[in-house]
């Protein structure tokens, strides 16, 4: 059976709350790693990298509100935003596509600290299935919909070449699972009540370039200046 995730929204949460809380959780684990029992909305914020009215504001939305003059106990604190985001649970993940990137996500060792587990890996190419990757064994990804139905698969990370990741997108939505990470070059095509979080590293660098050069140049690129480069 395919567990679903809840919806934040449904519970009057801003989406760009939502983006928030990770961040949130984050800092407070460490602060927990370094034994800080508690702390004010200005250290969070500031570990976060958000300002302390945001932060207050958000999480009011989870019925916290702190205590004047000592603060947010830590770890209530991360039960809360941990109970809000849904990782009080276990959540199955599959991983279709086990090149180079399914590899590393497959390695990565954080998944279950954060309560995600990794059911599944499946790639089309017969040159791939049957490697053994973190424990697990690569399977053919004509078994999509078998292993989502019978590992209880809530979350599908695709990461497989541009050209493929549709319509593995539709097969995953068809077999009833509506929480989809997108590693794939292109913009899913997905109806409503699908979630879909897309990261894409060129993008990314692209955006650090601009900033680069904006510290480097002092300044936007003009036309004059393209024209003297053409030139």
């Amino acid at each position: 059976m395919i567990r679903r995730i809840p919806q934040a929204r449904e519970r009057g949460i801003p989406d760009a709350t939502v983006a928030r809380l990770p961040l949130y959780l984050r800092a407070l684990n460490g602060l927990a790693e370094r034994g800080t029992a508690t702390v004010s909305s200005e250290d969070l914020a500031l570990a976060a990298g958000v300002n302390s009215a945001k932060l207050r504001k958000d999480l009011s939305h989870l019925g916290s509100y702190g205590t004047r003059g000592v603060g947010y106990d830590v770890q209530y604190l991360i039960y809360q935003i941990s109970r809000e985001l849904g990782l009080t649970q276990d959540w199955a993940v599959a991983i279709v596509g086990v090149g180079n990137l399914g590899r590393a996500l497959a390695n990565y060792g954080g998944f279950v600290s954060r309560g995600f587990r990794v059911a599944g890996l499946l790639d089309a190419d017969p040159a791939v299935v049957g490697d053994h990757i973190a424990g697990l064994t690569v399977e053919h990804s004509d078994g999509l919909e078998a292993v989502i139905r019978k590992r209880g698969v809530s979350i599908v990370v695709i990461a497989t070449p541009a050209t493929a990741a549709q319509q593995v997108c539709d097969r995953v939505i068809a077999a009833g699972v509506t929480s989809i990470l997108n590693f794939a070059p292109v913009v899913l095509t997905v109806p409503d009540g699908v979630d879909v979080r897309k990261v894409d590293l060129s993008i990314e660098l692209q955006i650090l370039a601009f900033h680069e050069q904006r510290k480097v140049s002092g300044g936007p690129m003009m036309a004059e200046d393209w024209a003297g480069e053409a030139g």
